[in-house]
């Protein structure tokens, strides 16, 4: 292939699959992939499954989960603070923001798991850096460029063994979802997927790549990128296929919420009931930066959240899945205890974090509220270690090693 062909190919692939060079496949590492994926349309059983929920932003978990009887809530926060007429009351001293119904109702019913006071050592309060370090599940210290999800794939674990047993409802990739050999999928849509997959130019370089590796044109020493490349698209248009013709098993009928987070937490839905063979998804929700008019902002965020969750898990329980499904939420920081001069909340440190399920370990608030008494120059000091919660999904959900995940032996919650 000349060197302009490859470049446009390469192109080509990058846009037809929504990351930036192309980067967003898989690699096997044993052999050219040269056929249809062995296990692609067999049963996959009712595995166990992880749907991770990006608040992105920094959400404010204080106005989230509000200590709606502490007087050092209600002195800083005169204009912003949820007053205990508003909120939906978890016990005498927490109560969820008035836009969380479904949750409430989550909560109530034994399916959801409260963490307060979760962060990091040292945290940063940049976004980028702050969601650097909880989508690498490094240190404050440290830069890591794989993602705690994409070295799960690297681990080639039961779970982990297929090019697809990750995927991102998003058209970009997270770093979350980046390993050293392999990565996630991320996908707007299976139709989407599957159209962009079968683009008249791809299909063309795919196939002159499955006759090249087939007969022995391309040195995988000396054509190392041409290998890559050709592998790549050989195995996304495979996986393409199958995501495509699984997601015709089911097609949901209840109502989500309008816009990109209720379409995407029904293409998830769809997916699983469908029975797709995957593990790990992945899904954002932004626009939790909240400088000023909080109130306004924040609640109908919560609402869109809590509503969005809601109809997700009715989906699951009626087809019998919300026990093989937790659902974890995090975002980068919550926000400092005091509201700011425009009626709104600046970046801070520790922050909640949600766990639902159909048959949790320990529903309901897991730990005390934060303390607004000892603060470090007006933020929250964080009580548990969020690589203790991922650690938890990793090692009690998934079956994997999460201590070579991330880096380190975790303290057991006991959560799942």
């Amino acid at each position: 292939m000349k060197r302009r062909d490859f470049v446009r190919y390469t192109a080509l692939g990058s846009t037809a699959f929504l990351v930036p060079g192309f980067l967003k496949g898989f690699e096997r590492l044993s052999s050219p992939y040269l056929g249809p994926i062995e296990s692609a349309f067999g049963a996959s059983g009712n595995k166990k499954i992880l749907v991770v929920v990006q608040l992105s932003g920094g959400n404010d978990g204080l106005n989230t989960v509000v200590p709606y009887r502490n007087d050092i809530y209600n002195k800083l926060r005169p204009v912003i603070g949820k007053k205990e007429n508003e909120v939906l009351k978890l016990n005498d001293e927490l109560g969820l923001n008035p836009g969380m119904a479904a949750m409430k109702g989550l909560y109530d019913d034994g399916k959801l798991t409260i963490i307060n006071s979760v962060g990091y050592p040292n945290p940063d309060r940049s976004h980028f850096r702050s969601m650097d370090i909880w989508q690498s599940a490094g240190e404050s210290n440290q830069f890591v460029n794989t993602g705690w999800v994409g070295r799960y794939l690297d681990s080639n674990c039961p779970g982990a063994q297929n090019p697809y047993s990750a995927i991102e409802a998003d058209g970009s990739l997270s770093l979350a979802m980046r390993g050293e050999t392999r990565t996630g999928i991320a996908l707007e849509s299976p139709d989407a997927y599957f159209a962009m997959a079968n683009d008249k130019y791809v299909k063309a370089i795919t196939k002159k790549g499955s006759e090249n590796l087939l007969n022995g044109s391309v040195d995988m020493q000396k054509q190392d990128n041409l290998h890559y490349l050709y592998k790549t698209l050989a195995e996304s248009g495979s996986s393409a296929d199958y995501i495509y013709k699984t997601s015709r098993v089911y097609k949901s009928t209840f109502e989500y919420p309008k816009g990109e987070f209720g379409k995407n937490l029904k293409t998830i839905a769809t997916l699983i009931v469908s029975g797709l063979d995957t593990t790990v998804y992945y899904i954002s929700l932004g626009g939790f930066d909240t400088h000023d008019q909080q109130n306004q902002r924040q609640d109908k965020l919560l609402k869109d959240f809590s509503e969005g969750i809601g109809v997700f898990t009715d989906d699951l329980k009626a087809n019998n899945r919300f026990n093989d499904v937790v659902i974890m939420t995090f975002s980068e920081f919550g926000r400092r205890v005091s509201q700011n001069a425009s009626n709104g909340t600046d970046h801070g440190t520790a922050n909640n974090m949600f766990i639902i399920n159909g048959n949790l370990k320990k529903p309901g608030v897991y730990n005390e509220a934060p303390d607004l008494v000892n603060l470090d120059n007006g933020d929250l000091i964080y009580k548990i270690d969020f690589k203790d919660v991922y650690g938890e999904m990793l090692g009690n959900w998934l079956g994997a090693d999460s201590e070579k995940i991330l880096f380190r032996k975790g303290q057991s919650l006991g959560l799942v």
